[in-house]
This record gives C-alpha cells, sequence and structure tokens, in this order.
C-alpha cells in the first residue's frame, strides 16, 4: 500500500506537516492537496499546536500542480479542481497558528506559492524560487496571490509573467522568504527558531499575526491604526500580559496560562 502523499506528526508543543510524494517532486494532485488542507486544519484546531512547520520528503519541496492533472477538462471542471488544489492559500490566510515552511531545492509554481503564503520561510543556500507555469502555457495566478501582499504589483507581474527562476538569496533580498542557510544547517536554524517563538506568549503570538493580517487588509492608515489599538487593548487586558510585565521586572521567566 503507497504511503499517503502527506504526512502529520506532533511533539508537543510542534506540528509538522511532511510533503510526501518525492517520487513526483511533491507535485499537487486532489488528494494531496486535499489532505495538505486537512492536515493544517486539524493542527489550528489542536490547542495544543503553537507553531506548524511544513516539511518535504525528497530532494524538492514542491515543483507545483502535477502537468497530468491538465487533461482537457471543460472550464467547469477546472474551476473545481482549482478550487481544491488552491483551497491551503484561503486555509494559511485564516489561520491563527504560526506556520513556518522549510524549503529544499525547488521551490515552483503552487510549490513557491506555498512557501510564500506561510507566515515564515527558511531556505537552504542551493534552493530555487520560481513562478513558472508560463513556461509551459499556463500562469501562476494562485502563487500571486500571496506574493502581491509581499511584493506588489510590479515584481509579482515580472515575475509571475517571465517565470524566471531566483534563488534562495534572492528571494529573501526581496522579502519573499525570512533566512537562508547552508544545506546541512537548516534543522539546527528551524530548531533555534521555534525554540524562540515557544518561550513567547502564545497570546501575544496569536493577536501579533492577527494583527499584521488585518493590517495588510486595511483601507486606510486611521483604520489600520485603530484596528492595531483595538487589537493591543485586548491583549493588554489578558493574564498573560500582566504576567509579562511582571516577570520583565521582576527579572524571571514568565509563566503563560494562555490566559
Amino acid at each position: 500500500m503507497p504511503e499517503a502523499p502527506i504526512l502529520t506528526s506532533k511533539n508537543g508543543r510542534i506540528g509538522t506537516i511532511t510533503l510526501n510524494r518525492p517520487e513526483a517532486m511533491n507535485t499537487f494532485t486532489i488528494p494531496f492537496a486535499n489532505q495538505l488542507d486537512e492536515a493544517l486544519w486539524d493542527m489550528e484546531n489542536d490547542p495544543e499546536i503553537r507553531v506548524i512547520l511544513i516539511k518535504a520528503n525528497g530532494k524538492n519541496f514542491s515543483t507545483g500542480i502535477s502537468l497530468d492533472q491538465f487533461d482537457h477538462k471543460s472550464q467547469q471542471a477546472y474551476r473545481d479542481f482549482l478550487y481544491q488544489i488552491d483551497a491551503f492559500y484561503h486555509t494559511l490566510a485564516k489561520m491563527k497558528t504560526l506556520t513556518i515552511s522549510v524549503v529544499q531545492g525547488y521551490a515552483l509554481a503552487n510549490g513557491a506559492g506555498l512557501a510564500f503564503a506561510t507566515d515564515m520561510t527558511i531556505a537552504t543556500q542551493s534552493a530555487v524560487f520560481g513562478t513558472t507555469a508560463i513556461n509551459v502555457g499556463l500562469i501562476c495566478l494562485g502563487p500571486a496571490a500571496p506574493m502581491m501582499r509581499i511584493l506588489g504589483y510590479k515584481k509579482t507581474l515580472e515575475m509571475v509573467l517571465t517565470g524566471d527562476m531566483i534563488s534562495a538569496q534572492q528571494a529573501c533580498d526581496l522579502g519573499l522568504i525570512n533566512q537562508v542557510v547552508e544545506d546541512g544547517e537548516i534543522d539546527e536554524m528551524v530548531e533555534k527558531l521555534v525554540g524562540k517563538m515557544l518561550k513567547k506568549s502564545p497570546l501575544a503570538l496569536t493577536i501579533g499575526k492577527e494583527g499584521l493580517n488585518r493590517l495588510s487588509e486595511a483601507s486606510c492608515y486611521d483604520q489600520g491604526l485603530n484596528t492595531m489599538d483595538d487589537l493591543f487593548a485586548t491583549l493588554c487586558a489578558t493574564e498573560d500580559a500582566v504576567e509579562g510585565v511582571s516577570a520583565f521586572i521582576g527579572k524571571r521567566a514568565p509563566q503563560w496560562k494562555e490566559k
């Protein structure tokens, strides 16, 4: 019996989702996409999990939608197909739990979109990113959604319409990913980052992520700032905010209650 295309595991506060089609460069199919989305929701709804890692088995993170899925469907059938394939974009945008993608090898098309759509992205120095669908007569409009939020119109247009591939360092310089590390050091870097996040107030992380997501969608400066103040006030009124300030003044480690 073949292994599932998506594997999941849990270690304390850390949930891990592993893309598991290495023989096919972790390309997207309907079962792959559905199981990825289900895994994200399962971990989002697990009150113990505070950080979700998205990794991949094999040499490559993901090279997008499997080309054998483009098999003379009708427009309506393709629409239904793509709504399932791209469900993870909607899910990641709604999630309160921190998500981190860990990228090696090629992250192309929907694979690049997945890497860009997570909250943080760490990649090996040899990783390569690209919205390459146009090179086979298609177009990376799914990945363009998170890219537009990060890059703005002109650079997103350039990447999507040229289909050029860029290095991990170029992606980092553009703000598409957070950190680039030597190929053999990525696990250590991920462990350090996750450890740092787990020491923070869970409520502060959740409210902070919600605030930044709302800020990116605010229609004007004043509305955005007022929303940030409303959320900050909500955090300030929690027991953990009191504990955090008290612990800092008392020069001790805080004991978070998530209240």
